[in-house]
């Protein structure tokens, strides 16, 4: 009953007039980023933090989430349609969906792609409503010495998030770490790391970073990619699939969801990888094997059903625990903190509205991306052929006006231009920025925890381990970090990426 009580909550909260119209814009804008190569999710999301500002924090967070998961059904019309994927986690729906589109049947390809999405969100949502109601509740009797030890295992385990080295993995976080500390210590009031720079001493803006980072750095990126002009496929028709067609689906989607629904939990899982594990999982048991890469409906299906129940659970890590899972979801904790909320377990108890609002929102944003995905296509396709020398320049114009409108100063400026240009230069030695992003999000947290938990000890280390809970947690932590760095491990991770991409 509790569980109702709280859904009718959320669903008053998430029916509001301003709510549906953000929660239908976060839909929408996430379709196109989606479709448009070479933009994706962690770039939008970072470019329109800015305008949040001014909005209440549940209806910031229903049309950034929107976005991220709108993202995911966008990618895929790309992928089929010019075999190229707008988003990261549709690279393995254009093997057999572009191959399908060849042959005439980009319809059922399409709708294959926005039937799997929309079965697997939906699952995926009622598991965050599950889910994250008793994993609150348990980590609500955390104290300073709990959280700490939490974090830790998110600092760790956000090591799963880079595919690449080990070592510049931790590096990353430890500069993520470092940098989310600068600016005025709030315990004895002294400047940290500043270097007498008047703007420093609020910290290092969040949403500049990001901008730079994911947007500017990106579009730098694409400027050199020569491949991002393609042929888009003509007229498309027949959208609804055959019996046949469905009957093939069913077992997929299923498979799908259930493999995108753990991934996405984990630190390091999320919709890309899902997407990958699913699609080999299907290549592998299905009847119809022989036919993957030349056109398989299953092809389409389970990946598709995999990214996008796995980019619904991601959300339960952050809700209920304050941990991203994700880049995307730092970016979204990013958010919470800018609108002055601490992430964490407590979110549930003093902002019932928002935490239940937003999991409401998530089955109205589902049933919206149906409508926006499948009889609105020939739109998507007009969208296809707008050359990207026209949107460049727009989205950097855009990222600079939202910075400077958030802090009135040229500063913000000036540290997109720099974190555009450090972003760009580090991708060219594989230096991915997820870790940092997750350090330098916990980072203030884990250090406001940490001194707490010394001053209540009276500076006494042991407790970490003295306490049941906490001396637990540390110990997963290095039984994952013992993972992740084990050769195999990674190796394993790395072949399910490159696989069938080659």
């Amino acid at each position: 009953m509790d569980l109702l009580n709280h859904l009718e909550l959320g669903f008053s909260v998430a029916f509001l007039p301003i709510n549906l119209a953000f929660c239908l814009l976060g839909a929408f804008l996430g379709t196109v980023i989606g479709v448009l190569p070479g933009i994706g999710p962690l770039a939008t999301i970072s470019m329109l933090l800015p305008l949040t500002f001014g909005l209440p924090p549940v209806t910031s967070l229903i049309m950034l989430s929107g976005i991220y998961y709108g993202a995911q059904y966008g990618g895929s019309t790309t992928a089929i349609l010019v075999n190229l994927p707008g988003e990261a986690s549709s690279t393995v729906t254009m093997i057999d969906g572009y191959q399908m589109a060849l042959r005439g049947r980009a319809g059922p390809a399409l709708a294959a792609a926005g039937l799997g999405s929309f079965f697997a969100g939906t699952v995926g949502t009622l598991l965050v409503a599950v889910v994250a109601t008793p994993l609150t509740a348990l980590t609500l009797s955390f104290g300073p010495t709990e959280y700490c030890a939490l974090m830790i295992i998110g600092l760790v385990s956000s090591i799963a998030l880079a595919s690449g080295s080990l070592v510049k993995a931790i590096g990353m976080i430890c500069a993520g770490l470092l940098l989310g500390l600068t600016g005025t210590d709030i315990y004895t009031n002294q400047p940290r790391f500043t270097f007498g720079i008047v703007d420093l001493l609020d910290g290092l803006d969040f949403v500049a970073i990001a901008v730079g980072v994911f947007g500017i750095s990106e579009i730098l990126r694409n400027l050199e990619n020569e491949d991002l002009p393609r042929t888009v496929i003509g007229k498309v028709t027949g959208l609804w699939p055959s019996r046949d067609d469905l009957r093939r689906m069913i077992a997929p989607a299923l498979r799908g969801t259930a493999i995108g629904s753990l991934l996405g939990v984990l630190p390091g899982g999320g919709a890309l990888l899902s997407s990958f594990v699913s699609y080999n999982l299907e290549k592998k048991i299905s009847p119809n094997s022989a036919e993957f890469g030349k056109g398989a409906i299953e092809g389409v299906t389970a990946p598709e059903s995999a990214n996008n129940a796995a980019a619904q659970t991601s959300f339960i890590p952050m809700l209920s625990l304050g941990l991203p899972a994700t880049p995307v979801m730092a970016l979204m904790i990013g958010a919470m903190t800018i609108q002055g909320i601490t992430p964490g377990p407590n979110v549930i108890v003093d902002k019932p509205d928002l935490f239940w609002g937003l999991i409401a929102s998530m089955w109205i944003g589902n049933a919206m991306l149906i409508v926006l995905n499948l009889p609105l296509i020939g739109i998507w396709v007009s969208l296809l052929r707008v050359p990207y020398n026209i949107l460049f320049p727009a989205i950097v114009t855009f990222c600079c006006i939202g910075v400077y409108s958030v802090s009135n100063s040229p500063f913000g400026v000036y540290l997109i231009v720099i974190a555009g240009l450090v972003g760009y230069v580090t991708s060219k030695f594989e230096c991915e920025w997820a870790p940092f992003f997750l350090g330098f999000v916990l980072g203030p947290l884990f250090e406001h925890q940490l001194r707490r938990a010394m001053l209540i000890s009276g500076g006494d280390p042991t407790v970490f381990l003295t306490r049941p809970i906490s001396a637990v947690l540390l110990a997963v932590a290095v039984v994952v970090l013992i993972i992740v760095a084990m050769p195999a491990i990674a190796q394993t991770r790395k072949q399910v990426f490159v696989e069938d991409q080659a």
